[in-house]
């Protein structure tokens, strides 16, 4: 799925772009300025991926090999609330693989992606280190024990409805 920038990407990459300019050149920094990208922007679009590039004089392929090879880079944008299901070996073996399946299906996006809206975006972690309440899932920085593939439908429809009432109350105000 190919994420499109939003005007607060715009507005990164322009910071993004200033910071480069002002770092130095040659193949020793591209980790580093990927790095800055990615905390520039919370991931690496195509965008930023050529302005490191270009900077370095090296070719788009070539910096996205490198990011690529790294679990630390994302390339699509984290979701204003990020789903991390547990995949340590209690959780895996009590269900999560299912618990992920779901809100996958839930939320129409694979593990790794985003939604259109950058509501939510889904991971697969190794361990959250809460065994004892296996499957778990973390939805933002809320930690859900015991999860059971009926709860993912309302742990989703929690969060929409959450946002609604602050937007409702943002609007009275």
């Amino acid at each position: 799925m190919v994420q499109l920038l939003t005007a607060e990407d715009r507005t990164n990459l322009e910071f993004l772009q200033r910071e480069i300019d002002a770092s130095p050149d040659g193949r020793g920094q591209l980790v580093p300025l990927l790095q800055m990208a990615q905390k520039a922007l919370g991931y690496l679009p195509e965008e930023a991926i050529s302005l490191v590039a270009e900077h370095l004089a090296i070719t788009r392929s070539e910096a996205y090999g490198v990011a690529s090879f790294y679990n630390q880079f994302r390339f699509n944008p984290p979701g204003r609330n990020p789903v991390k299901v547990c995949m340590g070996t209690a959780c895996h073996v009590r269900g999560g693989e299912i618990i992920l399946e779901n809100f996958e299906r839930k939320l129409e996006i694979r593990e790794g992606e985003t939604t259109e809206n950058r509501e939510f975006s889904i991971e697969r972690v190794a361990c959250v280190g809460c065994c004892a309440l296996a499957p778990v899932a973390l939805v933002g920085e809320t930690l859900h024990g015991h999860m059971a593939p009926s709860k993912v439908e309302g742990l989703v429809l929690r969060v929409r409805l959450e946002k609604e009432k602050a937007e409702r109350e943002a609007a009275k105000q």
